[in-house]
């Protein structure tokens, strides 16, 4: 099989795979890398990015859906997933993080108690 081509094709679309999201980033990383660059001296010099892969050009996210077949999206961000499949919040790391977060139930819970609902919410 060619090395430039994708092994995994599903009509038109071209199924993202580990190796590709790898390049994605790193090609995105340079990209950053060069612009910064370019910024950080007088601008007047011609900016030279490093070219798009072009076996990256029609990647698709490829996460898996919840129906359990890939994810079909070709608008992806540079972490190599679709805005659906960016990857899920970690939460609260820190000590203080983990406070404020405990904390939002009794927020909820005081705000409800302030704001009661109008009378013809209720009847509803």
């Amino acid at each position: 099989m060619p090395s430039g081509k994708n092994p995994l094709k599903i009509g038109d679309l071209s199924l993202s795979t580990p190796e590709q999201r790898k390049r994605l980033k790193l090609f995105y990383k340079a990209h950053s890398l060069a612009f910064e660059e370019w910024e950080a001296g007088d601008c007047m010099d011609s900016l030279d990015l490093p070219p798009f892969p072009e076996d990256l050009g029609g990647m698709t996210c490829g996460a898996k859906t919840r129906a359990g077949t890939p994810c079909k999206q070709k608008g992806i961000y540079d972490n190599g997933r679709c805005k659906l499949h960016g990857g899920l919040s970690t939460g609260p790391r820190t000590k203080r993080g983990k406070r404020r977060s405990s904390l939002n139930w009794k927020k909820r819970k005081i705000f409800m108690v302030e704001n009661e609902p109008l009378e013809w919410l209720k009847k509803v």
